[in-house]
């Protein structure tokens, strides 16, 4: 059996160490010229569930790898006024800690080089897919734009929210737009950037909550000192030259049409003054955060969904990840998702390679648990981010912001209560 798979992305990749584990012919084609393009997005959080279903997927190797290039993991959870004020906090002691040590922030760019390992000879850059075609003898054949071609038993289409394979495959699959937008950047981790945090924010995650429906994230990403590390640079000589070094991110988000000028199609100049006058009357350390932001970092993101679909007749023709259900990053699950659903049509497909299962019915199987888990995800990161939310209206945003930031005090106060929450947090980061 031969896999093509489309996208070289983090699903696309763990699926592609899955298969080849097992035996099977795998083939990746992705559409960036090289393994280090920056497409933005610099951080990813991978939840305990991911990094489960990565661990599933790829040698055990490449999950060490990825791990010890990960950040450490935060120790807070801080919920604050745009003032920086406190409303809540949450700290991951004992058993919160153990748990919170399966979730890894990792740069894009290095947990693809990760992933790459050991699949140098099956990936391919400068892609881009044309068109497929089914072939009378059941195979497909891939066309790209080069005018190349490969064909195969069974297409995977990883390619991300603008697939070209959903298009063809799922033509009336339709993406929202949810009238959120957001931008950010990162900074290099000085004396003085990291002056401008508290204890708390620097070794946590902070989530700011601001007047108008605006939030914003901060989170500092502080890598264990791996090129002095004896056993690393022996272990990964090569690798220790793509080490990050420490730094402090920063995200803002809300409904497009409250942005004192539209994001969209802005330069990171000009997204930068955005930011400073939106965050007039913020706290002084949240704009010099911004000031210290090398344009070139900033990057604007439009928040769009995918409608859930119908489920449709399976073919050898599928979809994994953001191809297939784009979810807002409201609950932090798409990445996630993404190596759920690698993790899940991996072992359909190796139990057919095993001659345990005919294809189209592995296939069927994948994909009817795959949508109803996605479509949930989907329906709850949604929720965080619609710009139809009252929250993002003049008078009673207002008025929703103050009862939420009471309600967040009165969790602080209540221990019981807090514990209850904080169980919570984690029960979804565990499941996602």
């Amino acid at each position: 059996m031969q896999v093509l798979i489309i996208g070289a992305g983090t699903g696309g990749l763990a699926l592609a160490h899955k298969l080849k584990q097992s035996g099977i012919a795998v083939s990746v084609y992705e559409r960036d010229l090289v393994p280090n393009a920056d497409t933005g997005g610099y951080r990813v959080g991978i939840s305990p569930a991911g990094s489960q279903a990565l661990k599933a997927c790829v040698p055990p190797e490449n999950y060490e790898l990825f791990v010890a290039t990960s950040a450490r993991a935060p120790r807070y959870l801080n919920m604050l006024t745009e003032r920086f004020k406190k409303v809540l906090r949450f700290e991951l002691t004992g058993a919160a800690a153990d748990a919170f040590d399966g979730e890894k922030n990792v740069i894009r760019k290095t947990m693809r080089r990760v992933l790459l390992r050991g699949l140098e000879a099956e990936v391919a850059f400068g892609k881009k897919l044309a068109r497929y075609v089914h072939n009378p003898d059941g195979t497909i054949t891939v066309h790209f734009q080069d005018g190349s071609q490969a064909t195969g038993d069974v297409l995977v289409g990883a390619d991300g929210t603008g697939s070209a394979v959903r298009q063809q495959r799922l033509p009336d699959a339709r993406l929202e737009d949810t009238g959120m937008a957001s931008f950010g950047g990162k900074l290099p981790m000085t004396g003085e950037s990291r002056g401008l945090l508290t204890r708390e924010m620097f070794l946590g995650m902070t989530m700011i909550f601001a007047p108008r429906g605006f939030g914003a994230i901060i989170h500092s990403l502080e890598f264990p000192a791996r090129r002095a590390d004896s056993a690393f640079t022996a272990r990964w000589p090569e690798f220790v030259s793509h080490l990050d070094d420490d730094s402090i991110g920063w995200g803002i988000w809300g409904a497009r049409g409250n942005f004192p000028q539209d994001p969209a199609n802005q330069g990171g100049a000009q997204l930068k003054a955005i930011g400073l006058e939106l965050t007039r009357g913020w706290s002084p350390q949240m704009r010099r955060l911004i000031e210290l932001t090398d344009p070139s970092t900033i990057h604007y993101i439009s928040i769009r969904t995918s409608v859930p679909p119908d489920p449709w007749e399976s073919s050898n023709v599928t979809l994994l990840g953001d191809a297939v259900h784009t979810m807002t990053p409201g609950r932090g699950a798409g990445a996630n998702t993404a190596l759920r659903d690698a993790a899940l049509l991996g072992e359909r497909l190796v139990e057919v390679a095993q001659g345990r299962r005919p294809l189209l019915a592995a296939i069927r199987d994948y994909e009817t648990e795959m949508l109803r888990y996605s479509a949930e995800a989907v329906r709850e990161s949604r929720k965080q981010m619609d710009a139809r939310d009252a929250i993002h209206k003049p008078f009673i945003g207002a008025l929703q912001l103050a009862m939420m930031r009471a309600g967040m005090r009165f969790i602080e106060t209540v221990p019981a209560l807090k514990r209850r929450v904080l169980a919570g947090i984690l029960r979804v980061r565990g499941e996602n």
